[in-house]
């Protein structure tokens, strides 16, 4: 029997890079590219809803940073497996991406066929490090980061100018449900959470679900 083809998210806020890995990985045999997506808040919500084995995620990002994301994918997709795959070799970042519960990270020099394989054994349940960056761990010289900040988000009407269902809505946005989950949850059609979602953006000024959630972490609803 042939196996199932390994499904991959990659997560990268470069366009050019993460369509440049997505293209690569989507003609590796055993591989299944199923998304790419711009930062960790929308690959919470891509991995929640299409499941993949891997998910490949950049560590600074805008919106949401990749070891958050690591973190908040731990509770809502415990089945995905995620390397990271990064330009940074910092120790401090594979320290907090490691135990936020990400089971490799590796850098983005290597070839495809070696990024396949990664993603094989990752899916395998192989923990894997770039050899360059055990070195640099095992030397022990950890150093604080911090996370790339998120984008500002004007300061428009509070949230008593939703309604409480809207309310519901946007705070299940932050959590990272799709809008099939919101409805499930609050018992709607996935049409009728749509025009939830879009008088909800009109009445609070904001541009997409993303900074929704940026807006509903900012006015305490989650």
């Amino acid at each position: 029997m042939t196996a199932e083809p390994v499904r991959v998210l990659v997560v990268d806020d470069q366009e050019l890079v993460r369509e440049g890995i997505a293209s690569l990985l989507a003609i590796q045999p055993g591989i299944t590219v199923v998304g790419a997506v711009p930062d960790g808040l929308q690959a919470v919500e891509a991995a929640v809803a299409d499941r993949p084995d891997v998910v490949l995620m950049d560590v600074r990002m805008p919106v949401m940073d990749g070891v958050t994301a690591v973190g908040v994918l731990a509770g809502r997709a415990p089945d995905c497996r995620v390397i990271m795959l990064t330009t940074f070799d910092d120790d401090a970042y594979v320290v907090q991406a490691l135990a936020a519960g990400a089971v490799g990270y590796l850098l983005k020099n290597l070839p495809s066929a070696e990024l396949a394989a990664a993603v094989r054994l990752a899916h395998a349940g192989v923990a894997q490090l770039d050899p360059a960056v055990a070195r640099r761990l095992a030397a022990g010289h950890v150093r604080p980061v911090s996370p790339e900040p998120a984008p500002h988000v004007p300061e428009g009407p509070g949230p008593e100018v939703l309604t409480a269902r809207e309310t519901d809505v946007l705070r299940l946005i932050a959590t990272g449900s799709t809008n099939r989950e919101i409805a499930g949850r609050l018992f709607l059609s996935e049409g009728t959470v749509k025009n939830h979602i879009s008088r909800m953006l009109s009445r609070l000024g904001l541009r997409d679900r993303t900074h929704a959630a940026i807006y509903a972490r900012d006015h305490g609803l989650l």
